[in-house]
């Protein structure tokens, strides 16, 4: 089973898909943790990424992907997996969509953490502030928003057309939340 977490910059694919993962049995692919490792780990791809990084540039989709498609080739992965943080576009959906069909498998679920805008912003705010991070601005934060509603929207669309978005209320309790999640899940 592959399925793919969505939601907002705070609405808490971290956690969920933490606890989905183990529930699951499956490993969670998260580009931030993959890329990190392999920057510490000088792979070549890592190396690669690293000069984008540095520059303060976004790494290109195909080193990203090129990074998925090592974490799918190892055994823990060949049932399923899930992804946190990729992909974030219709384009890179579309990635992800041919390297799983070229393994005869396909995304079967897509949760959309639905958080209003408003806990959002406290979310962030708050954990600005315990993370000392002073470039985390309401004004940054609500950026970030509009940036992701930007880019996802499509991405939704995409995969609402195949019948396998979610829609998750991810407010209340991480236990609330996992619970309808299993729920939609199944197991």
């Amino acid at each position: 089973m592959f399925v793919l977490l969505l939601g907002a910059p705070g609405s808490g694919k971290g956690t969920q898909g933490k606890i989905v993962a183990e529930r699951l049995g499956l490993p969670k692919i998260t580009t931030g943790d993959i890329l990190r490792a392999a920057v510490r780990a000088e792979t070549p791809l890592g190396l690669q990424a690293k000069k984008y990084m540095d520059d303060g540039k976004l790494v290109p989709d195909a080193v990203i992907l090129s990074l998925i498609k090592e974490e799918l080739a190892k055994p823990e992965a060949k049932e399923g997996a899930v992804f946190d943080g990729f992909p974030r576009t219709a384009a890179q959906a579309e990635l992800v969509d041919t390297t799983l069909g070229e393994r005869g498998q396909r995304l079967s679920k897509v949760l959309l953490l639905d958080v209003p805008e408003e806990e959002l912003l406290q979310r962030l705010t708050a954990r600005a502030a315990q993370e000392n991070r002073s470039d985390d601005t309401p004004e940054a934060i609500r950026t970030r928003l509009q940036v992701y509603q930007r880019d996802t929207a499509p991405l939704v669309a995409h995969y609402a057309q195949r019948g396998i978005v979610h829609r998750v209320p991810g407010t209340g309790t991480i236990e609330e939340i996992a619970t309808e999640i299993q729920r939609i899940v199944g197991r």
